[in-house]
């Protein structure tokens, strides 16, 4: 009775789904100044959200009524067909690949996905014609799975409203932690006692921690290797930069690139002379050398 209701859309529950994406399908789905997402929003009555950060992948998330939700997903798989079929009109494949998206769900919620012996995720992907891979490890640091939907936008559709159903009869149980994208790595560069992030054409300062990592590297003696009464590394620039990598626990070539990062971008760092340094330094060491 339940399915029958979600099927059609008369069930007047509201639902939250998550899904995980790419940063290249985050932008299809925002659109040129955000009008593709706005369209979305007001044509279907569901609320969406897009997770902020200069992350990889983002999660969107659904919520509404479950006959809002279905008209969301109509929206973006067909907006994601749509993309497959523009990027090959520039490509020699002869076969057009399936439109994929991925939810993001309770672990706890997974076990009624599949059923027992894998008999609920059979009959889903017989009865839509989708495929559903449901991931045997969860995404990290969360209680949540990737559920993988591939297949025609009407597949999905169709694939998505069971999952609903499922989701509906069987509630998450206990906490979950949902799933955060861990953000982009981003080059640090260190002058005048301050870090700073590379953000465009611009440095930004960077949270105390790795400031501090940086003045205790200052403070740190060079290593002298045996039968040597003197520092290998005699210049102050090369002593931070093998206290760096000895603090931070990293091969000397990582510290060495953060040298030469301090050396080309001084002229875009608060208080320091926008005048080119008078010379430079770089060191050159194996690989294969590392820290003590």
């Amino acid at each position: 009775e339940m399915e029958s209701k979600v099927s059609e859309g008369g069930l007047n529950v509201t639902l939250t789904i998550r899904l995980l994406m790419h940063g290249k399908e985050v932008g299809s789905i925002i659109g040129k100044k955000g009008e593709t997402v706005k369209k979305m929003r007001e044509e279907s009555g569901a609320r969406i959200n897009i997770s902020e950060g200069n992350c990889p992948e983002r999660i969107v998330t659904i919520t509404g009524p479950t006959d809002a939700i279905f008209k969301a997903f109509a929206m973006i798989a067909y907006k994601f067909e749509e993309d497959i079929t523009n990027s090959m009109s520039n490509s020699t494949a002869t076969s057009k690949p399936p439109v994929t998206l991925r939810l993001v769900v309770p672990a706890s919620q997974c076990g009624s996905l599949i059923g027992k012996g894998g008999s609920k995720i059979k009959e889903i992907r017989e009865s839509t014609g989708a495929q559903v891979q449901v991931a045997g490890d969860m995404l990290p640091n969360s209680t949540e799975r990737a559920v993988t939907i591939s297949g025609t936008p009407d597949a999905i559709i169709q694939c998505v409203k069971q999952i609903c159903v499922v989701m509906l009869e069987s509630p998450p149980k206990g906490a979950t932690i949902p799933y955060r994208p861990k953000p982009a790595s981003t080059p640090v560069i260190f002058a005048g006692g301050q870090a700073y992030t590379i953000q465009g054409q611009y440095a930004i300062p960077h949270p105390d921690q790795l400031t501090k990592l940086h003045q205790l590297a200052m403070q740190q003696t060079p290593f002298t290797p045996l039968g040597q009464t003197t520092p290998a590394f005699p210049a102050p620039e090369q002593d931070a930069a093998f206290a760096m990598s000895t603090a931070a626990g990293k091969y000397w070539r990582p510290a060495a690139l953060l040298l030469r990062a301090v050396t080309i971008f001084p002229c875009i760092c608060p208080g320091l002379d926008a005048s080119p340094p008078a010379s430079t330094h770089e060191l050159t060491i194996p690989n294969d050398v590392s820290t003590v």
